[in-house]
């Protein structure tokens, strides 16, 4: 891993609470596009997770629920290239504006986004803005990133979106204002939505728009202090700078914007959870092996049976003790692996990086375990990233691999390592609750 330079401090000047001297974040209102509830069986049935979090049987699922839901979008059909898919996406996306499935507002506005999870699931509020944010290499330091990007992903993202001319699913974004653009949040949460509807998960979500110039003036003046670290969505991020790029030479370019949720994390707190590794042709035994097979004591494996719940309270213990840890599963077990000495991880990570970066879970599983103990080499034929333990394990189980299982990263971290510049490895951390894609869409044709 490297250590990036996330903005120059010759041109804006920082204090501790993230604020900016000079230019700071700039959120556009834009015409939401929306499905038509008349059109379309329910709100809930069009919805989808954000593209990287819908698994194979989830997208199936998805497809089924609706003729008209939004994962056909996101992510379509190869018919046969990845090519057919974009175009196939971008048919559907205009078939379905002239039929009237999905509608334009009438005025550009900024659209205030709240997510309630079930009582299960905690029962967390969250609200943010969702608008048209400025994008370029000028602001890239406004906008920081914690986490590398993998190109494959970029380039399928730039692909469709270059393609259908929309933004079809927002970034999540965190900020921290001075409560002018909260005051207006709640106002507006305390009128009547536009839209309300509740997904499969028990999630309830509500949009409502924000057109009041006073209220515009508001947000744009909050934000304009501002900048915000990246918490979900960096391959889009890196998709939306590219194709401003690509478009440089047009004056006052659509593509100089792109679709981002904000949420204040002072008033609304984001949740972080870890996203797990399956790998697809490393069995459990010769995981197990490789470790045994290194030199010294750089770690430690513990047999924890065959429970997951006590074998993830095992793993939070060793967390909490500071140690590096890790579960090993997929074989109808759970193994605790601990470490590396210090020695390994000296020979592994560069000193010269800080040492929170160093001893991330995430830092040692990649330059550590993948690279040198069991030498995987970390692209999609060999490596899948999961959300969900269950899925994990089942996947590892299903493919014969190790589905290997981490605790999360607290959200300070990773917010110290992105305003120093230093980008985790890639699919570090899962911050949510993660909007829903298909509540509103953004079609550059319209601005």
């Amino acid at each position: 891993m490297r250590a990036v330079s996330a903005h120059d401090a010759s041109e804006t000047r920082y204090g501790d609470a993230g604020r900016v001297a000079a230019c700071g974040l700039s959120l556009s209102p834009f015409r939401g596009l929306r499905y038509n509830p008349e059109q379309v069986d329910s709100l809930a049935a069009v919805t989808s997770p954000p593209y990287d979090v819908v698994d194979p049987d989830g997208r199936v699922r998805l497809e089924d629920s609706d003729p008209h839901n939004v994962v056909r979008l996101i992510l379509p059909r190869p018919e046969p290239t990845a090519e057919d898919g974009y175009r196939h996406a971008a048919r559907l996306l205009g078939d379905w504006q002239r039929e009237g499935v999905l509608a334009a507002d009438p005025v550009p506005a900024l659209y205030v986004y709240e997510q309630q999870t079930a009582p299960e699931d905690g029962g967390l509020l969250q609200r943010g803005l969702i608008g048209a944010l400025a994008v370029s290499d000028a602001r890239a330091g406004m906008v920081l990133p914690h986490e590398d990007v993998m190109p494959r992903p970029v380039a399928d993202r730039v692909g469709l979106m270059r393609t259908t001319k929309a933004n079809l699913e927002p970034l999540l974004l965190t900020y921290r204002g001075d409560g002018r653009a909260a005051g207006v949040v709640e106002q507006a949460a305390a009128g009547e939505p536009l839209i309300e509807t509740s997904t499969s998960d028990g999630t309830r979500h509500r949009l409502w728009a924000v057109t009041d110039p006073a209220q515009l003036a508001a947000v744009s003046a909050d934000l304009a202090t501002c900048r915000a670290l990246i918490a979900d969505g960096h391959h889009r991020w890196a998709m939306y700078l590219r194709l401003q790029r690509e478009h440089r030479h047009l004056a006052q370019s659509p593509w100089d914007r792109g679709m981002v949720l904000l949420v204040d994390t002072a008033q609304y707190p984001l949740r972080v959870r870890a996203i797990h590794r399956v790998l697809h042709r490393l069995p459990v035994t010769e995981a197990l092996a490789r470790l045994e097979a290194t030199d010294g004591d750089a770690w430690t494996v513990t047999d924890l049976g065959e429970t997951q719940a006590a074998a993830l309270d095992a793993l939070a213990a060793a967390k909490a003790a500071g140690e590096g840890a890790f579960l090993l599963a997929g074989d109808g077990r759970y193994r605790l692996v601990t470490g590396p000495d210090d020695k390994t991880l000296d020979a592994a990570v560069p000193l010269s990086l800080p040492d929170e970066y160093r001893r991330l879970d995430a830092t040692v599983l990649h330059s550590v375990l993948f690279d040198h103990v069991w030498r995987v080499p970390d692209d999609p034929e060999h490596i899948g990233y999961l959300h969900d333990t269950d899925a994990a394990v089942r996947e590892a189980a299903r493919l014969g691999g190790t589905a290997v299982l981490l605790h999360p990263v607290e959200e300070g971290v990773v917010r110290r390592l992105a305003e120093q510049g230093v980008t985790m490895p890639r699919k570090s951390t899962s911050f949510g609750p993660k909007p829903a894609t298909g509540l509103v869409l953004r079609n550059l044709r319209l601005g």
